[in-house]
């Protein structure tokens, strides 16, 4: 509580808008006793390493309101309810929008935000965008937002809630390379399988498993191709296969585009559209704890050590986005890292000045600052010292 009013003093934030997301953490070693640590789908491609799941809600603008650790093989969507209302409990009940990814809809989830008279802005499955193919073949109606993205909105049958299609062009050029590649070896990797049922007698059950995993491992493009294995002469088996051409051409409309929905009616869709965006400050937020201040990997292995860790990274990132805040007001961007790199530079150093009875006469100093580093601290409203203490000590003490 204290953390979020500070905050609305220094900065004037209003929570008005929820971001929503979860990452995992990796351990470095077993964890044995730590009941939080387990095996789970790790964001950082570490499924050999048991790991915690971490909750992070931010504002608007990226900055924190408070998080929360879960085990390492709870899964996404069923933390939403928890979170909801454990911010509810700390903060109050106030009329905030709650926006999240498609990772943490279901049918409960859903009905819970509803019958809890709470706004929400969420992501949604790619297999729901099939419904609104009417919405994508109509060319009228589009709203652009900026140039190469445009969103559509679409209002519920019940009137309950809107859905957005949303579609980018940039997003269409790279989902397009990625199905064509992707088809490509597919198809190269069916027309192998083939040549070696000619060459070769194969059981149909091997052949079936190569041709799974193959489709497997090419998966957006899968739905492209219908392939079938049967038993030919002499029982070889055979693999027959052929390009699904409905499928193409629903892929080749529905690249690009991805759908939302919410249950605010008195928004546009462009603005509605824009808050979804927001949710890259919640990433964001999981980048910087990850590289700049080195949440992961976990080393310590109790829980009592490893949630201590956990606060210590969150309250860095405190600092971290307060530092942005007050780059933003001064008209110095709202990126912290650079700032940070050039005052590192300002350097504290201890001066030993001897004396002729044997007495040395120690004083601490900061280095005088650059141009550059000046400019940058008076604009920032910050004062480096110009005495620090110093403990001394006997000269014969070690």
């Amino acid at each position: 509580m204290y953390l979020k009013e500070r905050l609305g003093q220094l900065f004037d934030v209003r929570y008005d808008l929820l971001l929503y997301d979860v990452t995992s953490i990796y351990f470095e070693g077993l964890a044995r006793g730590n009941s939080l640590a387990q095996y789970g789908c790790s964001r950082d491609r570490r499924g050999d390493c048991k790991q915690v799941c971490i909750a992070l809600v931010v504002s608007r603008c990226g900055l924190p309101l408070g998080y929360e650790v879960f085990a390492g093989n709870r899964r996404d969507v069923t933390t939403v309810e928890e979170i909801v209302e454990t911010m509810a409990g700390r903060y109050g009940r106030a009329d905030r929008v709650w926006v999240m990814d498609r990772g943490m809809v279901s049918q409960e989830n859903m009905e819970f935000l509803q019958e809890s008279g709470r706004h929400y802005i969420i992501g949604t499955p790619r297999t729901m965008l099939k419904r609104f193919e009417r919405e994508l073949l109509q060319e009228g109606n589009w709203q652009k937002v900026y140039e190469g993205s445009e969103v559509k909105t679409c209002p519920a049958e019940a009137g309950q809630e809107t859905f957005i299609i949303c579609r980018s062009e940039d997003r269409r050029k790279k989902e397009q390379a990625i199905h064509e590649r992707f088809e490509r070896r597919l198809e190269d990797g069916l027309v192998q399988i083939k040549q070696s049922c000619a060459k070769r007698r194969h059981k149909v059950v091997t052949i079936a498993r190569r041709a799974g995993r193959l489709l497997g491992r090419y998966s957006r493009a899968a739905g492209r191709f219908k392939t079938d294995v049967v038993q030919g002469r002499e029982g070889r088996a055979v693999l027959v296969w052929q390009k699904v051409e409905a499928r193409r051409e629903w892929a080749g409309l529905s690249e690009g585009c991805y759908l939302l929905r919410s249950n605010i009616t008195d928004w546009t869709g462009e603005q509605l559209w824009r808050a979804y965006t927001q949710l890259t400050e919640a990433e964001s937020a999981f980048r910087v704890n990850k590289s700049d201040l080195r949440i992961r990997p976990i080393w310590h292995q109790r829980q009592d050590r490893v949630e201590a860790h956990i606060l210590v990274c969150f309250l860095a990132y405190v600092l971290w986005r307060t530092l942005g805040q007050m780059c933003h007001q001064k008209g110095l961007g709202d990126e912290p890292r650079r700032v940070i790199d050039e005052l590192s530079q300002i350097r504290m150093v201890d001066v030993v000045l001897p004396t002729r009875s044997g007495v040395e006469i120690r004083r601490r100093c900061i280095s005088q600052p650059t141009d550059h580093q000046s400019i940058l601290l008076q604009h920032l409203g910050l004062n480096l010292p110009s005495d620090l203490p110093l403990m001394e000590k006997k000269m014969n003490e070690m």
